[in-house]
């Protein structure tokens, strides 16, 4: 089977790019001229040179295509200019659905993100039902994923794009090169360079475990649904006990309240932009997240899909082992 794979270059991408290669189909991957490849290293696929915004890339990358997996996306907390985020996420994957449509691809898995939906005010793990709104969504990033998940579901029912979508937490493991803000996370605390922490939680899972999760979506899913591909809920604390165990680096004892970090936040992100530096050490939108704990089921995908993910701590060990190896903990 032919396959388009979008953002095989990245960390969710890359993991499912094996599995696709180790199926045996015919991948092709859709990168750009600037994009880092270490991921493709050694795998045997078909690079195309092209990009979400430019809608003639696309149509030549789609040419006798089976199936097509967009995962490609713009995730950062923080960014200078939201719109290049936006111009990304929402209008590169409308591009990218409208020229599959007219390519006549027959299967198409969307991957979208658990940070489009909703939240349960009793703190128990949201699901696929749990309402959400554009207006609940904190960040650019959040509204993005939203506002383009919303997009495929117009497609879907205007136009019969035959799409699955699928919903990753919080991936964890090898080959996080960028890294994510997860991995930056995991990196810092890896080195005991966390001295505290804030009362935050999230659903933690392994990015293979995300990775078979969209092939068991392609097989098995039903078109126009949605599928959360999630692993264990945990709080921020129990992540960095976690760390601390694998690496034996002290974990952080010092829980601070979130009104405390908002402004220094504030602080930090009009450093940045004074000083032209990278990317602050906190953000308002990471900090305002952090507020309610990211919880989710997977048991739809669980029952419908055959989906099933591996305890928390592999992940966090294989993710240690591959930032220490590539030189990420020096």
């Amino acid at each position: 089977m032919k396959v388009l794979l979008t953002g095989a270059t990245g960390f969710v991408g890359a993991a499912i790019l094996r599995r696709l290669v180790s199926r045996g189909d015919a991948v092709r991957v859709l990168v750009r001229e600037s994009s880092d490849r270490r991921n493709l290293e050694g795998l045997n696929c078909e690079i195309v040179i092209g990009d979400l915004t430019d809608k003639s890339s696309l149509k030549a990358a789609l040419q006798n295509c089976q199936a097509l997996f967009h995962v490609a996306a713009d995730y950062r907390i923080w960014m200078r200019n939201p719109d290049e985020m936006v111009e990304t996420n929402v209008t590169g994957t409308t591009h990218l659905m409208e020229a599959a449509l007219s390519a006549g691809v027959p299967r198409i898995v969307y991957t979208s993100s658990v940070a489009t939906l909703g939240s349960n005010a009793d703190g128990t793990p949201a699901d696929e039902a749990t309402p959400s709104s554009l207006g609940s969504m904190v960040g650019t990033y959040k509204r993005s994923k939203y506002l383009a998940e919303q997009e495929v579901h117009r497609l879907i029912k205007e136009h019969s794009l035959p799409a699955i979508i699928v919903n990753p937490s919080t991936p964890l493991g090898p080959r996080d090169i960028k890294p994510t803000p997860t991995g930056r996370m995991i990196a810092k605390a890896s080195k005991g360079e966390m001295p505290a922490y804030v009362d935050a939680g999230l659903n933690v899972v392994h990015v293979d475990d995300v990775a078979r999760g969209h092939i068991l979506a392609f097989e098995n899913g039903v078109m126009g649904e949605r599928y959360i591909l999630g692993g264990e809920d945990m709080t921020l604390k129990s992540i960095l006990d976690t760390i601390a165990i694998i690496t034996g680096e002290p974990a952080p004892k010092i829980c601070i309240p979130h009104n405390i970090v908002l402004p220094l936040a504030y602080l930090a992100e009009a450093w940045t932009r004074l000083s032209n530096g990278s990317e602050p050490f906190a953000t308002v939108d990471g900090v305002n997240m952090a507020k309610k704990k990211m919880y989710f089921s997977s048991d739809k995908a669980i029952r419908e899909i055959g989906y099933t993910y591996r305890p928390a701590t592999e992940a966090f060990r294989d993710a240690i082992k591959w930032f220490g190896d590539n030189g990420y903990l020096d």
